[in-house]
């Protein structure tokens, strides 16, 4: 059963306000000392030091804790090519997201702009604005190059999460998928079904985390990438076999892991039942509906590793999982930059917390529903408010241990401390003000 309707949608997003964010003061302005402070002629005490040691932009403005949410809507969620304008919602959800799950503010940028160099150039020339930049459904294979040259060009955080976010919940799941078989990583047969933009990072990730790129198997809507395929970017270039290896029901025979980012049932229950004897993974991501039904993942082989990207069944593979925290930690070092030792930390951090004991209050969340290590549950849920205390304080620390902190940490322990009552207070707050648009 649907758990809403178009109209409900529809409402949702035009009552009590129109949209989903808004944007208040957080000093008082409330007699002539206050404007005066706010604006002029106070407001020059803070743009001189500011003038005169960049750093303190840090301490006087927001920037610190504001990121950008940048699309110009090309790949928007399963919606496809939309442009920016139909593309907004998605972007001023993705900042009640961040503030509802790591108190980081947003900016959501729709750009009418499909030139990637003109987009960077935009993008760049923001950078005094922003702590951090988002870039969010833009397709691929532009969104690789934008990435690329804002990270070397840009002396702050920029994360393409469509991306990155899924790479680093299922590479959590991978992790824990092989303890739970006895498995070695290196020596995991892995099927990606998907070459765009979260397919590609995905591969590159499980590359990061161990995976044999002889033994990643990674296919786009013309078949597997190979190199005696003419068509392929640089980007696919980078994981093409050697030579065609058949179709891809001839590559799921004793796969250890299936990673789906295309479209619904495009994976059958015999190549299923083909894969690795001992409990294979099944992460089929498409977007409203999977690769294959987890009903029908699991009649194939009940031993599976399913997830999905729905919240109605085990596994879910959910990027609000990642970007909220990883970059929380990124800000709170001040990172010049999100790198690879950050995202392997925060798959890490997801990997050890999905065996811990699962409290009541997050069972509540989900109706009552106990969660333990095992097939089940490789994944913590993604409601778990635990994540913030494991997944950012590990963030921070390997952006400390790879050098691209410009503000560590020094006590770790007051640090986790400080976050849970930061976000708590910024969860007190946002209850007390939309109440207030309901109550009224």
């Amino acid at each position: 059963m649907a758990l809403f309707t178009k109209q409900d949608a529809l409402d949702y997003h035009e009552f009590p306000r129109h949209g989903k964010v808004e944007v208040v003061p957080t000093k008082r302005c409330e007699n002539q000392k206050d404007l005066s402070m706010a604006y002029s002629p106070g407001v020059a005490e803070a743009c001189m030091a500011i003038h005169a040691d960049p750093a303190l932009a840090n301490l006087y403005t927001g920037k610190a804790n504001l990121v950008a949410v940048v699309s110009n809507g090309t790949a928007v969620l399963g919606l496809g090519n939309i442009g920016p304008l139909a593309g907004k919602p998605v972007m001023e959800g993705k900042g009640v997201l961040f503030k509802l799950f790591a108190d980081i503010d947003v900016f959501d940028l729709e750009l009418n702009l499909s030139d990637p160099d003109k987009i960077i150039e935009v993008v760049k020339a923001m950078e005094p604005t922003f702590g951090g930049i988002n870039l969010e459904d833009i397709k691929a294979p532009e969104c690789f190059y934008i990435e690329e040259r804002l990270k070397a060009e840009m002396n702050i955080p920029v994360f393409h999460d469509d991306q990155h976010g899924t790479a680093v919940i299922s590479g959590a799941g991978l992790i824990n998928a092989a303890e739970i078989t006895g498995k070695k990583i290196a020596d995991c047969k892995v099927v990606v079904v998907g070459a765009g933009a979260a397919g590609i990072a995905c591969a590159k990730f499980y590359v990061a985390l161990g995976v044999d790129p002889a033994n990643l198997f990674m296919f786009d809507s013309k078949g597997l990438l190979h190199k005696g395929r003419t068509d392929l970017n640089k980007y696919k270039q980078a994981f093409a076999q050697p030579n065609s290896k058949g179709t891809l029901a001839d590559a799921m025979k004793d796969a250890d892991m299936f990673l789906g980012l295309s479209s619904k049932n495009l994976l059958s229950k015999d190549m299923v039942k083909s894969m690795s004897k001992k409990s294979p993974v099944i992460f089929a991501c498409a977007n409203p509906d999977p690769e294959i039904s987890y009903l029908d993942a699991k009649e194939a082989r009940p031993d599976c590793i399913m997830g999905t990207g729905r919240t109605d069944y085990p596994n879910q593979v959910n990027n609000v999982s990642g970007f909220p925290f990883i970059f929380r930690g990124a800000l709170d070092v001040q990172a010049k930059e999100i790198n690879e030792a950050m995202k392997v930390a925060a798959a890490k951090a997801l990997a050890d917390l999905a065996k811990e004991p699962v409290p009541e209050e997050v069972s509540a969340l989900y109706g009552g529903q106990k969660f333990s290590f095992g097939l089940d549950y490789v994944i913590p849920k993604p409601l778990d408010p635990r994540i913030l205390l494991w997944e950012t304080p590990a963030v921070a620390q390997a952006a400390m241990d790879t050098g691209v902190a410009k503000a560590p940490i020094a006590d770790m322990a007051a640090y986790k401390t400080a976050l849970k009552k930061r976000v708590d207070a910024a969860h007190a707050r946002i209850k007390t003000f939309t109440d207030s648009y309901y109550n009224k």
